[in-house]
């Protein structure tokens, strides 16, 4: 038996898979420390075994972000990975190193952050930025610019004088705390996944397919390196002082450092002052200054050789389970949340951590009263990382996920290909119904004022509100049996109740809870659907030819219509005067050149965006769809389109046509 192979294969197995949640799902499962411990050991054993070589290793790649729905364009200058350690004696060694084979000459290092986000490259030409492109997987990247552009700390126009005509600039796209927080309370209201860190959340929202949407969330960006042939200085940190005048945001961090103890003492400052900083951090970078020095130190085949980054270690505390509680949100998935003995984390005390579901719990392998580790680090949601099984009490049991609903007693399903498991009954179990009408009532639904969590308790609990249409029956009397100061408060709440009549249609839309579908969502799918009616009586390949609606929404959304207690809600609501139509009726087709005819989108294109095209399919009679089946009549494709569109087309013998064709069709 092999043993060295064996682990071997098995450590390339599990990096792809983790590389492939990381880069490509945006949704890693280790830890980076975890991943960097597995891949420094298959780099040992791999050297211990030449005749075991695979190009195709983990060890000979930098992990890809590529998506479908972006061009890819060749970096001009490989995006390479920088070796890195937790370490600071590894640091040092590091600079030993360079200062020995720079000889007859001073060897200046800069220390800078490694922020804690998505890297990008920006090209500029004449001053002006021209592209802007993802790291992907270091030889390619996805041309984003469109989204680039919605960053307001990214100059467009470069500012004073003296750059290059042509240059490259790197760096850091990041989403700040302040954002992270107000995009994750969104979420959380919405019931959709949070973002366990402000890096999932900057690489997720540079790849939306809306610039708009880039643009609400509040990206930021700083920079960390300048490339060209015309630079106008011979070291790294006077380049990048020069590129801070152009306008780009260079960190204040950045700092020259000449001996190992100044490398020491920056490692040692930035190790607690970092957490005071308005974006997250994950480490330290320490290269070589001068350029001539880089280029003579040279490259590994992953990394250059006049750089290293040092990574901070995860904070993490350990602290005692106290009892797992398990919550049902408005859309009745439970979620088990362990209970702690409160510890100081990151400057805030930690008293739960989300376990997730069942599949967290059944992994983590924990029992009652166990000592477990709760890390901070990067996430700024609490999470726990493992359970210190020395210290675990005899006899103690493990924690089983409920096998029925805390709140109504009812038998709990596991929802097929997911890891949620939920109450099915979302008409009689208490927490989802307050749960849906606190949503119904907030700001950015129906704007209900007066009404939030404590009174929606009371009126459920009294029997007043059993959904949310029994808001408009709610009377002053009802009101005013609960409160000493009744009047005042029954005055404004039917007030607000009355002013909700006139919120559009795409916010009732919203305020339903449909699940899966968020704010945007049914912005697009009010737009589309045009009237209740309309959305009530489309098909799933319908629904699915709406921007960003994919099988889960248009599941859901079909499965929630034909339950008859939500029609029966829907009329309610009508009935009480609220706007169930858009306010601007839909554009009459201008031909008909198209009618009758299935088309699909697919790909990118030059002289409309994929939303234009759907509009002018509508509007020459044609119908768009989501899918490809024997029912489609033509392809719309652009570049880049979907292989597997592509495969589907053929086989079916659908007609492709290109972008320049449709427009001829349409007499465009």
């Amino acid at each position: 038996m092999d043993i060295i192979k064996n682990r071997i294969e098995e450590l390339r197995r599990l990096l792809n898979e983790y590389n492939h949640q990381y880069y490509v799902l945006n949704a890693p499962t280790v830890s980076d420390k975890e991943f960097d411990l597995l891949l420094k050991e298959l780099e040992a054993l791999e050297a211990t075994r030449p005749d075991l070589a695979d190009p195709l290793s983990p060890s000979c790649r930098v992990g890809s972000d590529l998506t479908k729905g972006f061009t890819q364009v060749k970096h001009i200058y490989p995006m390479l990975s920088l070796a890195n350690t937790y370490s600071v004696g590894e640091v040092d060694d590091f600079v030993q190193r360079v200062k020995r084979e720079i000889v007859n000459e001073e060897c200046v290092l800069v220390g800078e952050m490694k922020f804690d986000g998505t890297s990008i490259s920006l090209i500029y030409e004449d001053g002006r930025l021209v592209r802007a492109v993802t790291r992907g997987d270091g030889e390619k990247g996805d041309d984003v610019t469109a989204n680039v552009k919605t960053i307001r700390s990214i100059p467009l126009q470069l500012q004073g004088e003296g750059w290059p005509r042509h240059f490259e600039i790197r760096g850091e796209i990041v989403l700040p705390w302040k954002a992270f927080d107000r995009l994750n309370a969104e979420r959380a209201y919405n019931e959709e996944p949070l973002f366990a860190n402000p890096r999932n959340a900057a690489s997720g929202t540079l790849k939306l397919l809306n610039p708009k949407e880039v643009s609400r969330r509040g990206l930021d960006a700083y920079f960390y390196y300048l490339l060209g042939e015309d630079l106008p200085c011979g070291t790294h940190f006077d380049n990048m002082t020069e590129a801070r005048k152009w306008g780009f945001k260079v960190s204040d961090a950045m700092t020259r450092l000449r001996t190992i103890d100044d490398v020491d003492r920056y490692i040692n400052y930035w190790d607690t002052a970092r957490k005071e900083l308005p974006v997250a951090t994950d480490g330290l970078v320490f290269k070589v200054d001068n350029l001539r020095q880089q280029l003579n130190l040279g490259y590994t085949a992953k990394s250059p050789r006049w750089a290293i980054a040092y990574k901070f270690q995860a904070e993490r505390a350990l602290t005692k389970l106290r009892f797992v509680s398990f919550e049902v949100g408005r859309s009745g998935v439970v979620t088990p949340v362990a209970n702690l003995e409160p510890v100081l984390l990151s400057g805030t005390i930690v008293k739960r951590a989300s376990l997730h579901n069942a599949d967290i719990i059944r992994s983590l392998d924990i029992h009652d009263h166990d000592m477990v580790y709760v890390e901070k680090g990067g996430e700024i949601i609490p999470k726990i990382t493992g359970v210190d099984t020395a210290q675990r009490e005899t006899g103690a049991a493990e924690i089983q996920f409920v096998a029925h609903c805390p709140a109504c007693g009812t038998p709990l399903v596991r929802i097929d290909g997911e890891a949620a498991i939920v109450c099915p009954n979302k008409n009689a179990c208490p927490p989802q119904i307050k749960g849906r009408i606190e949503h119904f009532v907030g700001r950015r639904m129906m704007n209900i004022d007066g009404v939030g969590e404590e009174m929606v308790n009371d009126l459920c609990d009294k029997g007043y509100l059993k959904n949310c249409a029994d808001l408009y029956d709610l009377t002053a009397d009802q009101i005013k049996s609960l409160y000493v100061k009744g009047d005042k408060i029954a005055d404004k709440i039917l007030g607000s109740i009355a002013s909700s009549k006139a919120v559009p249609y795409e916010r009732v839309l919203f305020a339903l809870s449909i699940p899966y579908v968020g704010e945007t969502g049914a912005k697009k799918i009010a737009r589309a659907s045009g009237d209740i009616d309309r959305l009530m009586a489309m098909t799933e390949p319908e629904l699915m030819a709406i921007e960003d609606v994919g099988p889960n929404i248009a599941r859901s959304t079909i499965d929630f219509f034909a339950d008859e207690g939500n029609r029966t809600i829907v009329e309610r609501l009508r009935a009480a005067g609220l706007t169930m139509a858009c306010a601007a009726a839909p554009e009459a087709p201008t031909s008909d050149r198209l009618q009758g005819k299935s088309i699909i989108i697919s790909g990118t294109f030059s002289h409309h965006s994929r939303d234009e095209y759907k509009a002018l399919i509508e509007l020459h009679g044609g119908k768009n769809v989501g899918s490809i089946s024997k029912k489609t009549d033509m392809v719309l494709a652009g570049e880049n389109m979907g292989p597997a569109k592509l495969e589907k087309a053929k086989s079916l013998n659908i007609p492709i046509i290109d972008e320049a064709t449709f427009l001829n069709m349409i007499g465009e």
